[in-house]
């Protein structure tokens, strides 16, 4: 049911942003950029550092009629891989793959013809891809093949085409949690809850 009504809402999303280049000017371009993950694990078993990842796909910009005002949108892949996860004195590296949908509210502020910055917010539309790889058993882990997450961001705007930009993304919700049975389930399960925040520096060339 939740699932239905993200979907609803990515709808909704994608309708509303048809609708607006009657009235805005559009650009389109190419966005791409690193990702740092903090995974947020909530269990003193698991520990997991600061890890690169990158992100890369088609992005489209629309100029509102209103000064200032904009919206910009994008369908990006995102690997946020080489996430070490220590666990009683073991490490195992995940990936984490997924296409995101970020769509961000922005007001521009004009530094004259050939430059400008910006702030950004909105919400970005997560759809999960493949496994974690080899890290778990799939029969430990369940994994959310949906979610949403909070992007706050600035960035500069250059020659009328380029975009440098640095966003923070926050997951609202769980995106992954581990189950592990302690002795053969003896002593219990040890649940373990996991989030993906990533500080993001991207570019973007707008044709």
């Amino acid at each position: 049911m939740k699932n239905k009504r993200m979907i609803i809402a990515v709808a909704v999303v994608l309708m509303m942003m048809a609708a607006i280049p009657s009235v805005a000017q559009v650009k389109f371009g190419v966005k791409g950029g690193l990702n740092v993950t903090k995974m947020s694990v909530s269990s003193e078993v698991y520990s997991a550092d600061n890890n690169n990842g990158f992100f890369i796909g088609p992005t489209v910009k629309f100029t509102l009629p209103i000064v200032g005002l904009g919206i910009d949108a994008a369908a990006l892949y995102d690997e946020r891989k080489g996430a070490l996860v220590r666990y009683d004195n073991k490490s195992e590296d995940v990936k984490f793959k997924s296409i995101n949908v970020p769509v961000n509210l922005r007001w521009n502020i004009g530094l004259g013809s050939l430059a400008g910055i910006y702030l950004a917010a909105g919400p970005q539309f997560g759809f999960a891809l493949g496994d974690f790889g080899d890290a778990w058993d799939s029969s430990f882990y369940k994994k959310e093949n949906m979610n949403v997450s909070v992007n706050l961001g600035a960035g500069l705007s250059l020659l009328k085409h380029l975009e440098l930009g640095f966003t923070y993304n926050i997951q609202t919700k769980d995106s992954y949690a581990i189950t592990e049975d302690w002795a053969g389930g003896n002593l219990g399960r040890q649940v373990t809850d996991i989030k993906t925040n990533a500080w993001q520096i991207s570019a973007a060339y707008y044709f």
